[in-house]
């Protein structure tokens, strides 16, 4: 169990994808995201959502981020947020996002 305290340090935000192209590198299929978030500015992520996503179908979409780890390095890259998904039963991930467009940079709470 975490505490109150301990699920307040996780900053949540929403964003909204500028870029997405297929990362060659990444051992599991993945694409490299940029994504903005308002004034937060931009940051890229890679996220290893290929199975239900094309990449012209993400531009555009917003999405909800973890944007206070920090950076982790996957192959070449430096991933800078961690795109929130749902697992499903056969490790698809579908994106979780917000019902209506709202502003980007937004804090989920």
């Amino acid at each position: 169990m975490i505490t109150w305290q301990d699920f307040e340090k996780i900053d949540m935000r929403t964003g909204t994808i500028i870029s997405a192209i297929p990362f060659e590198k990444a051992l599991k299929p993945a694409y490299i995201l940029e994504i903005d978030f308002g004034s937060l500015g931009i940051k890229k992520s890679s996220a290893q959502i290929t199975k239900l996503y094309k990449p012209k179908d993400l531009i555009g979409k917003q999405i909800i981020a973890v944007v206070n780890f920090p950076t982790k390095q996957i192959a070449h890259f430096n991933s800078q947020c961690l795109v929130l998904g749902v697992i499903g039963s056969d490790k698809e991930v579908t994106l979780i996002q917000p019902d209506n467009q709202v502003e980007n940079g937004l804090k989920v709470g």
